[in-house]
């Protein structure tokens, strides 16, 4: 039987606090802190209620290790619990990209902001490696796990197939290899779901009211006179991502990319790439690099004081990102709760939970070409496309950086934020030195 506590006010607030300020390295290392915290050291939620929690929040659009806090935190103390973890998850990242956006978009050619940036992304590297490592470890425990994961990387990686795509087939192989008395990744027994009287009621009332609070301020802005154009269409766009957003911020970068660059006209060539970066550094979902975009446009076409433009567009991109996740979470969370036990759903999303292992290696990939080749190309070798770095190219000093990171982290276990200052002055060194 899974067990769950349920710990007061003051230690969420502290534990979740701590979250989300130290919730580095992308969703992968955001999922192990949350395990380490809510798990291995409270045991506030054990491992299968856990990862069941991990393995919906998966199927969901925008940041999954966002929606997990919010899941974990509506498990713990109910909806209140829900928006005080989801809320401080995403928060101190917000305030910290929002002054990194106002530093990048004012000095963001100053040989020593571009050296912090340049030691940054070099050490997420190693960051990025050991929050899979671990991630790996708990979800590949069987040949199918595996199996599944390897598959899921050469699909996206090598044919492009879209993320929903490998999803879906991953939960349906898993459903099938349980079916077949096959699946060794589900070792409880099936017992019938829970009667919930009027869960359907109270599903209903909690889309209507997270509804109303993600769309009445959008009507508001498209409806309302004197509002700027800018701000208008940034609502639109972010509660459209908000929507198609499998797979977290990698997975939309190309879509926002080209859309805010050719589109809409709020961000120049290489500010994606750079708010990534930032991103990566900061605490929080990646897909907080939607409020540089805001940020960047508001502040350059929203016809308003950079500042106050900026403020309110990275604002709005905030606002627009994240509100429909309450909505999925809040309105989701008892229904999958309630098929908790249902053994074949279980097999689906833990296969579901393998196949995005493979995406998120595929995204460490992506990564670490971009920071330590300065030219990446394709080849095609129907129907495979593989990245092609020049080797001309290598950063032998961002290869450095990263490789001290991995040993720092990985070897001798060193304190993260003393990795990440190393970095950042072995960056700023070399930039300044060049």
């Amino acid at each position: 039987m899974s067990s769950i506590s349920f710990p007061s006010w003051s230690e969420m607030l502290r534990v979740f606090g701590r979250i989300g300020l130290l919730s580095f390295g992308g969703p992968a290392g955001q999922i192990a802190l949350m395990h380490r915290e809510l798990v291995d050291e409270r045991e506030w939620l054990d491992e299968p209620r856990f990862l069941h929690a991990l393995n919906f929040c998966m199927l969901l659009p925008g940041p999954e290790a966002m929606q997990l806090a919010a899941y974990a935190g509506w498990l713990l103390r109910g909806v209140a619990g829900g928006l005080l973890a989801g809320l401080l998850f995403i928060l101190p990242g917000f305030a910290i990209i929002m002054g990194l956006s106002a530093t990048y978009f004012h000095y963001g050619d100053l040989p020593l902001v571009a050296g912090v940036l340049f030691g940054l992304k070099a050490a997420v590297l190693a960051i990025v490696l050991e929050a899979l490592i671990k991630v790996s470890k708990r979800a590949l425990k069987s040949r199918l796990a595996w199996v599944l994961a390897i598959a899921a990387f050469v699909a996206i990686a090598f044919l492009k197939l879209p993320f929903p795509l490998i999803v879906l087939g991953a939960g349906v192989i898993g459903i099938l290899a349980s079916r077949a008395e096959v699946s060794a990744d589900v070792a409880q027994t099936e017992e019938p779901a829970a009667d919930l009287p009027g869960l359907t009621g109270t599903t209903l009332k909690t889309v209507l009211v997270w509804g109303m609070i993600w769309l009445v301020p959008l009507a508001m802005l498209l409806l309302l006179p004197g509002v700027p154009d800018t701000f208008a269409a940034m609502a639109v766009f972010f509660s459209k991502a908000a929507i198609v957003t499998f797979g977290g911020a990698y997975a939309v970068l190309a879509y926002v990319g080209q859309q805010a660059v050719e589109v809409y006209g709020w961000l120049m060539p290489g500010d994606m790439l750079a708010g990534l970066g930032l991103a990566e550094t900061t605490p929080g979902p990646l897909i907080l690099v939607l409020v540089l975009v805001g940020f960047l446009g508001g502040a350059r076409e929203a016809g308003l004081d950079p500042f106050t433009g900026g403020l309110l567009g990275g604002t709005l991109a905030l606002f627009f990102t994240f509100a429909p996740c309450f909505l999925w979470i809040f309105a989701g969370a008892p229904h999958i709760e309630r098929l908790r036990s249902v053994k074949w759903l279980t097999a689906g999303l833990s296969a579901i939970t393998a196949a995005v292992v493979g995406v998120i290696s595929n995204l460490a990939v992506w990564f670490a070409l971009h920071v330590l080749f300065g030219r990446v190309g394709e080849a095609q070798f129907w129907p495979f496309t593989l990245p092609v770095p020049d080797l001309a190219s290598l950063d032998i000093a961002a290869l450095a950086i990263a490789l001290g990171a991995g040993v720092a982290l990985l070897r001798l276990h060193i304190n993260l934020f003393v990795v990440l200052g190393a970095a950042t002055l072995a960056g700023v060194a070399v930039t300044l030195l060049a």
